[in-house]
């Protein structure tokens, strides 16, 4: 199983090419695919058709969506946050931390195109699709 960042299914939905939508395009149907509460929120919450919404909707809640969140987790996201802040990087997005938190913790694979993400792949193992 591998989780799919918003970044890459903003990307999927607008038809957008990329290697990453082109990954993704491939692993649907042959790979189980994840989603965190998170990012459904991030991803719906774009969309201002509502014949898209709902065929969105409707693909994204028949994956496994995890919660990504709780106490545990949210201790674990600052410590991985403070933890490369004092090597000099601050990460944007709470939001991205949590996510790839959450993917570190679970030995989860994180499909994603923002490169906020790429400090955690090499500073503390987040497994990249």
């Amino acid at each position: 199983m591998i989780m799919v960042d918003s970044s890459v299914w903003i990307d999927y939905f607008n038809g957008h090419e990329t290697p990453e939508t082109t990954k993704l395009d491939l692993l649907l149907g042959s790979l189980p695919i994840s989603i965190g509460d998170i990012i459904l929120t991030e991803i719906l919450q774009g969309f201002r058709n509502d014949g898209d919404y709902n065929i969105a909707k409707n693909l994204l809640t028949s994956l496994t969506i995890f919660d990504l969140l709780g106490e545990i987790m949210a201790v674990k996201s600052a410590e991985n946050y403070r933890q490369l802040r004092k090597q000099g990087i601050t990460i944007r997005k709470t939001t991205d931390v949590i996510i790839a938190s959450f993917c570190i913790e679970n030995n989860l694979p994180l499909l994603f195109s923002d490169k906020d993400f790429l400090p955690f792949v090499k500073h503390l193992n987040l497994l990249r699709v």
